[in-house]
């Protein structure tokens, strides 16, 4: 059983949503990085507009596209397509960590300096669902909803703590390979000047054997 503070933290932690949006130039490319448990879906709205130096707004062109690109932490593509001006890019990761997911523009027909406006929503978790349609298409009353709703969002925690765990497990995998290093440097350190040693006394013992001073 998980404390209230601990389903808290979670809580605040699992079901994601991130609005945000950002200038690129025609040939620059934008990545976010997004550290997701394993089996949790993630959905991104996104909504590509150009700059019109006369009436000084961003309007919508045809036939403006963006390429989306996302690598899981491993560095494996699994997910590279392109798409129209406005779209939604869905994929459910397969390995807890660090998402990457980068956008750029498909064309360069537009004049140096262009600017694009990219109005981007990323949803992770149980934020991805849409229950309004659900309810709908199961037939769902507003209780039947709510419990859907909260074993979701209990799975969803599950999942959040299991990342929680696995990145304990590799920050101690981490330490203990840095602390077996150090031991090691130390020891290395120890045998190198006990050679010294070794070496200057009988260097020291045969120059003066050599005077005979001894």
């Amino acid at each position: 059983m998980i404390s209230a503070l601990e389903a808290l933290v979670v809580s605040l932690l699992v079901g994601q949503t991130v609005a945000l949006y950002f200038l690129i130039s025609e040939t620059e490319r934008k990545c976010f990085v997004e550290e997701i448990p394993d089996q949790t879906m993630v959905i991104g709205n996104y909504k590509v507009s150009v700059f019109d130096p006369n009436s000084k707004t961003y309007s919508r062109l045809a036939g403006l596209g963006m390429h989306v690109e996302v690598t899981d932490p491993e560095g494996h593509v699994i997910l590279s397509r392109l798409y129209t001006n406005e779209g939604r890019i869905t994929f459910t990761s397969s390995k807890p960590g660090e998402h990457v997911i980068c956008l750029f523009s498909n064309s360069t027909r537009w004049i140096s300096g262009t600017m694009l406006r990219v109005d981007f929503n990323i949803q992770v978790g149980d934020h991805t669902q849409d229950y309004a349609k659900i309810a709908v298409k199961e037939r769902l009353n507003d209780l039947q909803l709510r419990i859907r709703q909260l074993i979701d969002q209990v799975d969803q925690m599950t999942k959040e703590q299991n990342y929680q765990r696995y990145r304990e497990e590799l920050f101690r995998q981490l330490s203990e390979s840095t602390n077996q290093r150090v031991l090691w440097w130390a020891i290395a350190q120890t045998a190198v000047l006990v050679l010294t040693g070794i070496w200057q006394m009988r260097h020291l013992k045969g120059f003066f054997e050599a005077k005979k001073l001894v």
